[in-house]
């Protein structure tokens, strides 16, 4: 005859209650006890283990006809095997509820209750009872209480000495329980920590620190294995030393919420994993994800690391942890410099401001020397592995490179790689071996084969799309430089197009565009050829752009960048801008560079006055609107705030600003420019500096706010030069204070040009195509 039970399994233990509402089991024990299953006559079907049998009848009318396979299938499926988990405390003790002895053991958080030690061995328990909900007293000489919510039980041991390691196994649990529980139980809180950050699977337990994603166990597998530089992998009910409570918090308030909407921001359907997937896909979505940020939303700074690392020192003195982790997404690192106070590092300037969050999340992900690893070419792969002759631990498709550059020095042979976002540093024993590789990897590249003299002495080699003069639009191609001459092999036509272009020592070199460097000659001859290359990574650019001047030999007296960056800093301006006009330039920099039709939209004109006001009487307690609208109403208010400043082009200056916007020849007039700037007063030329800087930037994202140093010449001369809203020169100067920004604010005469670029323009006087 049929017993009624409850009978419940969760994947890893199958348990039977007499109620549905019992707390706890009168039959537990893990899947991994179970020997067989099969379907029996009817509706029943059998679970054997090692020596007991159990038969279930399972319901045979109704919602519930049928459900015997689901039963059989569910327990018949494989399960992963776990790791067991360590026993602190055994033995028998009596149990006064049954009057009789019992064996119990104590494993992990919970103690089990078996009826005998042959239960034991073969894995059938009574009951289990989880350590985080309980309490352990002593209630006598040699018995003592283990109290729960829902239930006390009285235990007997056979000694006082028994007692006492009893007592201290059950009370040390109890403490482990509550504090490991505790942290699972906070992050789960948030409804968005409930799920696998990456597959979805539900009640993950471990999270990676650094990335704020909380994780199923496979998933946390492939973390691990790309490495702590990329994830830290922690569980969230055994590493109880790293859950600080501002860890805690940042999982509860951001977790894989945020990290998501960064991280996964454009993930396709077709490669979004689930709970059933291999790991074999598990492996290639989390390292496109995570290593090489395939899916991630990019900062308007990701460009340059330099600006990057700023706006991080500034972001993190604030209690905005979202652009924070913004940051840490595109690839800011949070670099230490000991010894070194004049450079503060992040997480102290976090510290000192009162951000604990902040310093702990830029503490997780401070950044650590890179690891080395043994190299083998292989074909079109690079293989690596930790040491000579070792297993492979790693595998690089040569056809994912996108550039290649000589890095050698004196004794030092080395190149280095441009992958996706990462770049790889790699050295050999000596200059042949050197040559060798980079001529084994040039050719997997290149389009075509390519002989082994035509090879030598190339420096650099990247993938770029180009224009030339006569082309009507970019095209795809390999750049190789090698000497003074520049290789051009254009891909994706059906013929082999190469261009060979010889550079000319009598070349200058001039600023064009916010990552753009022109190397023309003096004289620009009849016929001359312009050549544009277009980088999709800000390192190989910069390299190029030494290699260039190297190749170009330029005087001493060719103009510099100041501190090695033509962009204008976000963070860089005086304390001598006035707060209203700070406060807008820094909101727009940060939310509003990719709004199509920035400063040329008309606002809430309401919106707009309220600003203006504010920012006149507290500019600190004002808060801006998010959002799109929000961002377009900030700009009408900014331009506000520049018209009741009073001029920042006052006379006499304005008379020599328009008459050095009209002279003919580009040099004179920026020669013209930089004497009246000599003449401006220290916050007449901070506050310049600072909205032309601005707009620089604004200008370096046309191709997608559309707005053009014209087209922001011609809504701010309006604002700039109230009386001379019509004149062609105000436009002219407007629009070449934005144009030849960093050359005009940024640049002195007398020191040499530092050239870092991610487009470069290289004009040549002599054009071949073999």
């Amino acid at each position: 005859r049929h017993k009624m039970m409850w009978v419940e399994f969760n994947g890893k233990t199958l348990s039977m209650f007499k109620k549905r509402t019992d707390k706890f089991t009168e039959t537990v024990f893990p899947v991994s006890c179970i020997t067989n299953v099969w379907p029996g006559e009817g509706d029943k079907f059998l679970v054997s283990t090692l020596k007991k049998q159990y038969e279930f009848l399972t319901a045979s009318e109704g919602a519930l006809a049928g459900i015997r396979d689901g039963w059989v299938r569910s327990l018949g499926t494989p399960q992963k095997e776990e790791t067991p988990e360590q026993i602190e405390q055994h033995g028998p003790l009596g149990l006064r509820e049954l009057r009789t002895k019992v064996y119990a053991v104590l494993k992990g958080l919970r103690l089990w209750v078996y009826r005998n030690k042959e239960d034991f061995r073969e894995g059938v328990a009574m009951t289990a009872i989880n350590m985080n909900v309980s309490q352990a007293k002593q209630t006598g000489r040699h018995s003592f209480d283990l109290t729960t919510p829902y239930k006390i039980f009285s235990f007997t041991a056979d000694s006082s000495r028994e007692l006492v390691a009893w007592l201290g196994s059950l009370s040390q649990a109890v403490k482990s329980a509550l504090s490991c529980s505790e942290v699972a139980e906070r992050v789960w809180g948030s409804t968005w920590n409930r799920n696998c950050a990456d597959c979805w699977s539900p009640d993950p337990e471990w999270a990676s620190v650094n990335l704020l994603v909380v994780i199923c166990d496979n998933c946390a597998g492939q973390h691990r294995a790309m490495g702590t530089a990329v994830s830290k992998v922690r569980s969230l009910k055994m590493d109880k030393s790293v859950w600080t409570e501002p860890l805690i918090q940042l999982f509860i308030l951001f977790g894989n919420k945020s990290a998501n909407e960064l991280w996964g921001d454009q993930v396709p359907p077709a490669e979004q994993i689930c709970p059933e997937s291999s790991a074999e896909q598990r492996r290639a979505f989390i390292w496109a994800k995570y290593k090489q940020g395939r899916y991630r939303q990019l900062h308007p700074l990701y460009r340059s690391q330099e600006q990057l690392h700023q706006r991080l020192c500034e972001v993190g003195m604030t209690a905005d942890v979202s652009e924070t982790l913004a940051l840490l997404c595109s690839g800011a690192r949070v670099i230490i410099h000991p010894g070194e106070p004049s450079q503060p590092s992040p997480i102290s300037l976090a510290e000192q401001a009162g951000q604990a969050m902040q310093a702990e999340l830029l503490r997780q992900n401070q950044f650590t020397d890179t690891e080395e690893f043994q190299g083998k070419l292989d074909k079109d792969k690079l293989v690596f592995s930790e040491e000579v002759d070792s297993a492979p631990c790693e595998v690089l498709n040569l056809r994912d490179v996108t550039s290649l550059c000589d890095c050698s020095t004196g004794q030092r042979h080395e190149f280095e790689m441009q992958i996706l976002k990462e770049r790889l540093q790699c050295s050999a024993d000596d200059q042949e071996t050197l040559r060798t590789h980079l001529r084994h990897i040039a050719k997997v590249l290149l389009p075509w084969p390519v002989p082994d003299s035509e090879l030598a002495g190339v420096r650099c080699l990247s993938r770029v799309t180009a224009r030339d003069g006569k082309w009507p639009e970019h095209r795809d191609a390999w750049a190789a430089l090698r000497g003074t001459e520049l290789l051009l092999y254009l891909t994706g036509g059906r013929q082999r197009d190469r261009l060979r272009l010889a550079l000319s020592q009598n070349c200058s070199k001039e600023l064009v565009t916010p990552l753009s460097v022109s190397v023309s000659p003096d004289t620009l001859p009849p016929g001359c050829r312009t050549l544009s290359l277009r980088f999709k990574h800000s390192w190989p650019c910069e390299k190029w752009g030494v290699l260039l001047k190297e190749a170009l030999q330029p005087s001493p007296s060719s103009p510099s960048f100041v501190g090695g960056s033509p962009y204008p800093s976000p963070g860089r301006g005086s304390t001598r801008v006035p707060d209203p006009i700070e406060r807008c330039i820094s909101h727009i920099t940060q939310h509003g560079l990719t709004v199509e039709g920035i400063y040329r939209r008309c606002g809430h004109v309401g919106k707009i006055s309220r600003l203006v006001e504010g920012l006149h009487s507290t500019p600190c307690r004002v808060q801006f609107e998010k959002g799109e609208l929000g961002v377009v109403d900030v700009s009408g208010a900014l331009k506000q705030c520049l018209r009741l400043h009073r001029a920042l082009f006052p006379e006499p200056h304005l008379s020599h600003w328009l008459q050095s916007a009209a002279i003919p020849e580009q040099a004179e007039r920026l020669h013209g420019y930089r004497e009246v700037l000599e003449q401006l007063s220290d916050e007449q030329r901070d506050i310049l500096s600072r909205l032309f800087g601005h707009l620089y930037q604004v200008q370096a994202h046309s191709q997608v706010n559309r707005m053009t140093p014209q087209n922001l010449a011609l809504v701010f001369v309006p604002t700039l030069f109230p009386d001379q809203a019509l004149s062609t020169d105000a436009v002219k100067l407007t629009r070449e204070l934005i144009t030849h920004y960093t050359v005009l604010f940024h640049v002195r005469d007398t020191q040499p040009c530092a050239l870092p670029a991610a487009f470069l323009r290289v004009f040549d006087t002599a054009v071949c195509r073999p």
